[in-house]
């Protein structure tokens, strides 16, 4: 793994992490030692338990499909408020004062993340059935020139998941924004910077064979043997998602993705030694 100077990564946060003051400290301390180090950072956050929360109190049900938020038009208007409101405010502030000069930005600035409305269609662990998961978009490009821009001028882009309509069809196009799951912007963003590393924290910190037993955790998931976790039953929920784009980015190249925990000394650690944290996934012939 290449450690110096040089090194770019992108480091996707939950929003459980971002929730979680002591745990969010811990790793933009790493953040801010590796940037002081020469390695460059894109944050990319998510905001699932906060838009759950704010739906509850709303009286808007949350509807998931194999660990996928299906998004009507009052889920929509809940995801931009919490994604470029209220986790994107308190991730920016909290990387401040940690002393990072984060820029916080939409996946919708610039058109840096187009996408079109995802067609009706089966998922992982959604049963036979089509799933139309309404104002839910696939992206169909990255622009990353912003973010090589604020890089350029020694900053940190905080990112949120949301994505701008596509179409460049002028009696097409819209303004319509959609909902992405962050990791998958996670991923896409990688692979367009082709970063170093990525990095997915999580309050689950790995895959475990049991997931309410952290003893259990898997250290290294070769790409066959996760494909074989999700089709046996061992990934579960939320963690589907997370696996299936890991399994993407191995294809396209990036050299592990690594699902990690909220501690002090997580990111080098697992990019020095893939495993040692959490769960690296690598390619078969790794």
């Amino acid at each position: 793994m290449n450690t110096t100077a040089t090194t770019t990564a992108l480091l996707k946060l939950g929003g459980e992490v971002v929730a979680e003051e002591s745990a969010l400290r811990a790793v933009l301390a790493d953040v801010r030692a590796l940037c002081e180090a020469g390695w460059r950072f894109v944050l990319c956050h998510g905001g699932g338990p906060q838009a759950g929360a704010l739906q509850e109190r709303l009286g808007v049900p949350t509807v998931k499909v194999g660990g996928r938020r299906v998004t009507d038009p009052p889920t929509l208007q809940i995801m931009k408020q919490v994604l470029a409101g209220e986790v994107s405010v308190d991730l920016v502030a909290a990387a401040v004062a940690a002393g990072l000069p984060a820029v916080g930005l939409s996946g919708v600035s610039c058109g840096l993340v187009t996408a079109h409305r995802r067609p009706p269609a089966r998922v992982s662990g959604g049963g036979d059935a089509p799933v139309d998961f309404g104002f839910v978009g696939d992206i169909d490009e990255i622009r990353p020139a912003v973010l090589l821009h604020l890089w350029a001028g020694g900053y940190v882009p905080v990112l949120n998941s949301l994505g701008l309509d596509g179409s460049t069809d002028p009696q097409r196009a819209t303004r319509q924004v959609y909902n992405i799951n962050a990791d998958t912007v996670a991923s896409a963003v990688a692979a367009a910077l082709r970063v170093d590393h990525l990095f997915l924290v999580t309050g689950i910190g790995g895959v475990m064979r049991d997931k309410d037993d952290p003893t259990t955790r898997i250290p290294v998931l070769h790409a066959s043997e996760a494909r074989q976790a999700i089709a046996d039953g061992t990934v579960v929920g939320g963690m589907i998602p997370k696996i299936e784009e890991a399994l993407d980015n191995l294809r396209h190249g990036i050299g592990a993705v690594h699902i990690i925990g909220p501690r002090a000394g997580c990111l080098e650690q697992a990019a020095r030694r893939p495993g040692t944290q959490g769960t690296a996934l690598l390619p078969d012939d790794a």
